[in-house]
């Protein structure tokens, strides 16, 4: 009944996404997404300029090659040069935009980080993102319960794949699993062989899917993993690409979707949906970034009325000038068992895309 309640209220929430009417609001944004190589980041680059241009605005949307630092800092620079209004920023490196945001800061140009807080930047005046530390929390406990690590007997092993350092987010996905999972590897009835359990050991380059194949093939190798020799019953893997470069490797290793560990994800990208229907994948937490989308339209269009802007959290996300207000959206856990009513149902994907 709850996910019932849950999907329901999802999909009124995207009607009204896709139906709200045009207003009269003339700001030139620019927006800053980090690389097309994710197919969420084009979906998000997308979804914004739409709705943005459907509620008047003029968009400069501009993406930096496959997360190239330069570029993106030159794009901004550029943005600001050229008279943008606002500026809507999903950094590549949270701490790398600090010298270019100062042209925004001294020209009165409000910045809007998106999903990923930068970092050392008093010019930053709102945040829009997920709620993250609940992204890690879905991860960690959909693990706890499929390994029943509450009533397990036997010893259960994992092992923990995240994104770079350089991604704020990750502190906030890793410290949510890790809330949950931490408690069980402490007392024991839950072992990571390789002992790589601090964010730096499993941190991923740009959440690289053949950078976590080349990993979790390295661990294979060392460890002996494989469904007739070492035992693994779990990874942690914090996004879709991980997950893909995980199971990739494990496929070639023999396991298959009879004897496949529980493997994790985030952002339901289609290659990782197919996974979850083939048994691949277990689960995919899903940030409907059309709501996402929604809410920055909405801080856009009070900036520009110089109205007050609507956010939810004004305690969590100091990016060390001071704490962000910021307005968290909530993700939900996908599975085999409610992708259609999350992804299809409700018009995120068509049907023959998965």
């Amino acid at each position: 009944m709850k996910l019932k309640t849950t999907v329901s209220a999802l999909c009124a929430a995207v009607l009204a996404v896709t139906c709200c009417a045009s207003s009269a609001y003339a700001a030139k944004v620019g927006v800053s997404m980090p690389t097309q190589s994710l197919q969420r980041w084009n979906q998000d680059g997308q979804n914004m300029k739409a709705m943005l241009e459907q509620s008047g605005h003029t968009v400069d949307l501009q993406y930096a090659g496959d997360n190239d630092i330069p570029t993106q800092v030159n794009q901004i620079e550029n943005m600001i040069a050229s008279g943008c209004d606002i500026l809507v920023v999903a950094s590549i490196d949270g701490s790398a935009l600090t010298e270019v945001l100062k042209g925004a800061k001294e020209k009165n140009i409000p910045v809007v980080s998106y999903d990923r807080l930068i970092m050392n930047s008093d010019a930053v005046s709102y945040y829009a993102t997920f709620d993250n530390t609940r992204v890690g929390n879905l991860q960690g406990q959909y693990i706890a319960d499929q390994l029943d690590l509450e009533n397990a007997k036997e010893t259960k092993y994992i092992e923990i794949f995240t994104g770079p350092t350089d991604d704020n987010n990750v502190n906030f996905f890793f410290g949510g699993a890790m809330e949950v999972l931490k408690p069980y590897i402490d007392s024991g009835k839950l072992v990571v062989k390789s002992g790589q359990t601090t964010r730096e050991q499993c941190a991923t380059l740009n959440w690289n899917l053949e950078e976590a194949q080349k990993r979790m093939e390295n661990l294979i190798s060392s460890i002996s993993y494989g469904p007739e020799d070492v035992q693994l019953d779990a990874v942690l893997t914090q996004n879709d690409a991980l997950a893909c470069g995980v199971v990739n490797a494990l496929l070639a290793t023999g396991y298959d979707a009879s004897n496949m560990p529980v493997i994790t994800g985030q952002d339901c990208d289609k290659p990782a949906v197919k996974n979850i229907v083939r048994g691949y994948q277990d689960m995919s937490v899903f940030k409907d970034t059309r709501m996402l989308a929604q809410q920055v339209v909405a801080m856009v269009d009070s900036i520009d009325k110089g109205e007050k802007v609507e956010v939810n959290d004004t305690t969590t996300y100091n990016n060390g000038t001071g704490v962000i207000p910021s307005y968290l959206c909530e993700p939900i856990a996908a599975t085999k068992d409610n992708y259609q009513a999350l992804l299809i149902d409700s018009g995120y994907y068509k049907a023959d895309e998965i």
